[in-house]
């Protein structure tokens, strides 16, 4: 079941994603709930015109597989996209900047589709790539390596 699982998101991945073929959407997703943070939730047509929207922010779009892990019903995939923002994206005009991000999705399947996904990408980078926030980012002087972001002392040897 494992290997038929990771088969499944590997499909998404190659036929769906890469080759920008929103027709497999049927045959891959089932009454999907996606969450993710910078989107929130979305359920079925939802999530498929977000993927649509992808398709027509990022021409070029492409997805790579770096890691995958499957337990029981749930398959974990570590992925690197590359593209080219040539049209509106999650309400941001065309930049026509490139982007490179990394993230972690999680993908419940049942009965041969995915129902349930969580994803989680790097937000940030995409915004700095972007040019929508600026490249270089500190958390201020007072900041060192023994000392939070709020000041406070690190004890590496506290007990937790």
């Amino acid at each position: 079941m494992r290997e038929a699982n990771k088969a499944v998101v590997r499909r998404l991945f190659n036929e769906c994603l890469n080759q920008h073929n929103p027709d497999l959407y049927p045959e891959l997703y089932s009454d999907v709930v996606y969450r993710a943070p910078a989107i929130g939730e979305l359920r079925n047509e939802e999530h498929r015109h977000f993927l649509l929207s992808l398709f027509a922010g990022f021409p070029d779009a492409r997805w790579t597989v770096e890691d995958q892990v499957a337990e029981g019903d749930r398959v974990v995939t570590r992925w690197t996209f590359t593209g080219t923002q040539m049209g509106t994206f999650m309400g941001i005009a065309a930049t026509g900047r490139p982007l490179h991000c990394t993230g972690i999705r999680i993908d419940r399947i049942v009965g041969g589709t995915i129902v349930e996904e969580w994803e989680e990408w790097d937000t940030l980078g995409m915004m700095q790539q972007l040019a929508l926030l600026p490249a270089e980012t500190s958390v201020g002087t007072s900041f060192s390596r023994n000392a939070s972001p709020a000041g406070v002392a690190w004890d590496a040897s506290a007990e937790i």
